[in-house]
């Protein structure tokens, strides 16, 4: 089963679990479209992970959870939604599945999408003495969507505390980057990379010496499939923060410009507006822990991800304006979907 399935990260996830051979079920709101055509191992239902459906769990022997509002932006526009999606879907599903395994006797795995942005709390730290943020390490989110992430973890390891067949494993991803047939262009590389084809102009707001964990989606992809075999012993109750390397803004812009100057030929202005520092998310997070574990490394680089996308935009692959289509950025669509009377 694979919640969200039809959103940025499962549908590139689901292909692959079919390549793989498996039969897959994805729950999904489709607020942005089913992007799979008919296959005989896919089921696709319509729903809402508010409302669960025992029946979402037929047959069902591991559950990738990546259903729920996805960034603070929309987190803060709709703190309702957020919360039910976020922490009570989550609860609600975890709880299902449980029930299954006991019944069943049998374990049933269940692989969040957590965020390392649970990490993420205002400090004003020396940028000199930078933190760097493990699995272990007290954590004391402050945004509505860490928030809502945290406490979904917190659920889902207090049901595997009542019974040993529940398996949860907690994926605490970096910043997404890269291609997807459902694309997202509200991504740090993904938007420079627009900004950058669209206006020859990459502008860093702030001063640009926040850190971030970045992660190409398809190492996003192989973690997840990688996790559905790793041991039991080494995988239950546990977090893994999930990244490929961490950048500053800053230095994530010069190296989005250079990437496209080098093979492109365009040449890239990198601004900065310093108009406004506040709120600017910093931190700085270790992935050794899920290669310890289980042999697992992100290694996918930036590089590769803006020039698949430029590609994609110079090809038209998400139309002639891909930066004023709401599709491509999860505020702007939500705010219509829930105006044109989707249920909040």
């Amino acid at each position: 089963l694979v919640t969200g399935g039809a959103g940025y990260i499962g549908s590139v996830l689901v292909p692959e679990l079919l390549a793989l051979g498996h039969h897959v079920r994805v729950v999904d709101t489709l607020w942005f479209g089913n992007p799979f055509p008919p296959h005989e191992r896919l089921q696709v239902i319509e729903g809402d992970l508010r409302f669960p459906d025992p029946a979402w769990l037929h047959d069902v022997h591991a559950v990738i959870h990546l259903a729920g509002l996805s960034n603070d932006p929309t987190a803060d526009f709709a703190p309702t939604l957020n919360s039910e999606s976020n922490v009570y879907a989550t609860r609600q599903l975890a709880e299902l599945a449980s029930m299954k395994a006991r019944a069943e006797a049998r374990p049933i795995r269940y692989l969040f999408a957590s965020t390392c942005s649970i990490y993420y709390a205002p400090t004003t730290a020396d940028e000199a003495n930078v933190i760097t943020m493990t699995e272990d390490m007290p954590i004391a989110p402050t945004a509505n969507y860490s928030k809502t992430k945290r406490l979904a973890e917190i659920e889902l390891l207090r049901i595997a505390d009542e019974n040993p067949l529940f398996v949860p494993v907690l994926v605490r991803k970096g910043t997404i980057f890269g291609y997807g047939p459902r694309m997202r262009f509200d991504l740090v590389v993904n938007v420079f990379t627009l900004h950058a084809w669209k206006s020859r102009q990459l502008t860093v707001h702030g001063h640009g010496e926040a850190w971030r964990p970045l992660l190409h989606i398809r190492d996003a992809v192989d973690a997840y499939i990688h996790l559905l075999s790793a041991p039991e012993e080494k995988i239950r109750g546990e977090a893994f923060n999930l990244l490929h390397k961490n950048y500053r803004v800053l230095e994530l812009a010069h190296w989005v410009a250079e990437v496209i100057e080098q093979n492109y030929g365009a040449e890239i202005r990198v601004r900065r507006d310093r108009s406004n520092n506040a709120g600017a998310r910093s931190y700085y997070v270790s992935g050794a822990k899920i290669q310890n574990a289980i042999g697992f490394s992100a290694d996918r680089g930036v590089g590769d991800a803006v020039k698949t996308i430029w590609d994609g935009l110079e090809r038209g692959d998400f139309g002639p304006e891909p930066d004023k289509d709401p599709r491509f950025f999860n505020i702007r669509w939500l705010k219509e979907t829930l105006a044109a009377g989707a249920t909040a």
